[in-house]
């Protein structure tokens, strides 16, 4: 494991929540850990560990591995051809963008992986339903990506209302009579 500079690790955490536009105290809650330690490790004081870096994460959807690598815990994979950390380093795509796209891209190779190492039994026994590179199976990875996608924009977007909903209902006011009922006690 390489020497980690702790205080990047807060910078990187930092610069993605200001990117996703989440609050301190909103990343912290989502992470579940307290506002003043996510603090101190944005401002470098604090080492987070694995499972911690994980929370962050998930608060920030992003990818865990993202953290990690950038924490010193885990190498980055040089054997990319540099596609991945272009994909990463490009500032215009947004960092669910970014994860969906490396998710795409590591799919591709992984199936690659696969068929050279079955290479010889597949081409004995004819071309396969789908190969990769195939319109075929790059519309079903990506069909597969756009569905997550999806997915976890509509998850976070129902989150967002019930947040908003709870936030407009006052605090002792938990159930209301709506006046235009016939049973109610105002006449």
């Amino acid at each position: 494991m390489r020497n980690v500079n702790v205080n990047s690790i807060g910078e990187y955490i930092r610069e993605q929540r200001e990117q996703a536009k989440i609050s301190m105290r909103q990343l912290a809650q989502s992470a579940g850990v307290s506002n003043p330690y996510l603090s101190q490790i944005e401002r470098g004081l604090r080492k987070p560990s694995a499972d911690i870096l994980q929370q962050i994460a998930k608060g920030l959807r992003i990818s865990a591995e993202a953290l990690y690598v950038q924490a010193g815990i885990l190498e980055d994979r040089p054997a990319d051809s540099g596609v991945r950390s272009a994909l990463l380093a490009d500032p215009q795509l947004s960092e669910r963008q970014k994860q969906v796209l490396v998710e795409i891209y590591e799919s591709f190779r992984r199936e690659n992986a696969a068929d050279a190492k079955t290479g010889a039994d597949t081409e004995a026994d004819g071309p396969a339903e789908l190969t990769v590179g195939s319109p075929g199976a790059e519309a079903e990875v990506l069909e597969a990506a756009l569905a997550a996608e999806a997915e976890a924009e509509a998850e976070a977007e129902a989150e967002a209302k019930a947040r908003a909903k709870a936030a407009a209902q006052p605090a002792g006011d938990a159930q209301t009579v709506p006046k235009n009922r016939p049973d109610s006690a105002s006449d």
